[in-house]
This record gives C-alpha cells, sequence and structure tokens, in this order.
C-alpha cells in the first residue's frame, strides 16, 4: 500500500489489491487509451484530467466508469480493467474511488461533454504535470504515476 500527500495535503492511501477499502465504491477514475495515445478530458473548471465521476444510484463501479468515459469524452470503451483502489482522507469528507484503465474502441463527436469541454489526445503525459496549470488536481499526485507504472508493465 502506498501512504502519501495530495495536492491539497490531504492523506491518500492507494491499494493495487482487489477493492481494499470498499466494496461499492462511490467515484472512479478512469486512464484511458485510444490509438497509441491518452484520452483525457479537459474539466471546464480544473484542467485536463482523465475521465471519471461519482457512481450514480443502483449502478455498479464499472458501469460508472464506462458511462463517464462516454459523457466526457464521447468514447466507447473496448476493455476495462480494475488497476486498484485509493482512499482519500479529506477535510470534510473521505472519499474512495476505483481507478480503471480503459481501452478505447472508438471515439464519437457529441453534442455535450457535460462538465467538460471534451476529450484531448495526448501521445505522452508531461513528465512535470505537476508545475502545469492546464492539468487538473487530480493529475498532480502519486496516484497517477504508480498506477500509469502499474498499467504500462501490464498493458501498454
Amino acid at each position: 500500500m502506498n501512504v502519501f500527500k495530495d495536492y491539497y495535503n490531504n492523506t491518500v492511501q492507494l491499494s493495487f489489491l482487489d477493492h481494499p477499502f470498499s466494496k461499492n465504491p462511490k467515484h472512479v477514475w478512469v486512464i484511458c487509451r485510444y490509438k497509441d495515445k491518452w484520452l483525457l478530458t479537459d474539466h471546464k473548471e480544473r484542467g485536463m484530467e482523465f475521465p471519471g465521476g461519482k457512481v450514480e444510484s443502483g449502478e455498479a463501479a464499472e458501469q460508472a466508469a464506462v458511462r463517464e468515459v462516454m459523457e466526457e469524452t464521447g468514447a466507447t470503451v473496448n476493455k476495462l480493467h480494475y488497476i486498484g483502489q485509493y482512499k482519500v482522507d479529506g477535510r470534510h469528507e473521505t472519499v474512495i474511488k476505483n481507478v480503471y484503465y480503459a481501452e478505447v474502441q472508438e471515439l464519437t463527436l457529441q453534442s455535450t461533454y457535460y462538465e467538460t469541454k471534451g476529450p484531448v489526445l495526448l501521445k505522452k503525459i508531461p513528465e512535470n504535470v505537476k508545475n502545469k496549470s492546464n492539468f487538473s488536481f487530480i493529475m498532480k499526485d502519486a496516484v497517477l504515476e504508480s498506477c500509469m507504472l502499474r498499467i504500462k508493465k501490464l498493458y501498454v
């Protein structure tokens, strides 16, 4: 288990075990690949980040992951792989989030991308993403770094 501080100095625990913090997490984050590029979304307030969001009532985390990718990027997920789970002990609440790796089949233009500006394709994630103001805080802690290493080892 990895323990570290996030962008806002909250304690984060990241594990690659099978759902160590919750069998029914309320949040998902999906690291996506499409045609040898990383597929992100450009959140209207936070900046560039991988798609993700809340699990809706009656929805499984895997379903939420596929839905969020579609809503925020227009992408159809071909394969979804569970990577791990992390827990953030924030000032006001504890957030538990599943992390997935998605292999995207196709990208379709949509009339709305909800709270985002739509898809962003990058050949590589910048090494100094922590210092880039156009990237979301979600991309600026060890969750991204650790999960990317695991994905590259297992899938890419």
